[in-house]
């Protein structure tokens, strides 16, 4: 637990302090051990506990919500959100254009890498909700798709 070294009268001491129970204490005295009694009560030390929030992204509408397109689910209309925060580099489409899935609709630079955004959904852009230079958070609308 603790180490201490005496000097009384000349004779050196290597003094240890193996465990204090409620007024009691181990005490290791060159390899010798002794029960100590205190005439006082310790208490003894307690480490706090960090007890943090659950962080919920800002983003997040809610849970049930979700950011982006589901792959397997049904094609057509929607819109095209953000699958990470970042800033629009380039706009490949404009509105009215018909738009096939797989197609590179948007370059978005998040981390410091580029990042193209293609369409999950056949149809004809609605409306460009973002333009080139925008900061774009998680999860926001860039593109609406529709019929």
């Amino acid at each position: 637990m603790k180490n201490f070294k005496f000097t009384i009268n000349g004779n050196a001491y290597d003094a240890e302090i193996v465990g204090i129970e409620e007024n009691t204490a181990e005490v290791s005295i060159n390899g010798v051990t002794y029960t100590v009694e205190i005439d006082r009560k310790t208490q003894a030390i307690k480490t706090p506990k960090l007890v943090r929030t659950i962080a919920v992204p800002s983003t997040d509408s809610h849970p049930a919500v979700s950011k982006t397109a589901n792959p397997a689910g049904p094609k057509g209309t929607g819109s095209i959100k953000s699958p990470l925060p970042g800033v629009i580099l380039e706009i490949y489409v404009r509105e009215g254009d018909m738009v096939k899935i797989g197609q590179k609709l948007i370059m978005l630079e998040a981390m410091k890498m580029e990042n193209n955004i293609n369409a999950d959904k056949e149809g004809r852009v609605n409306s460009l909700k973002v333009g080139k230079g925008d900061s774009v958070m998680e999860g926001d609308i860039l593109i609406v798709i529709g019929e």
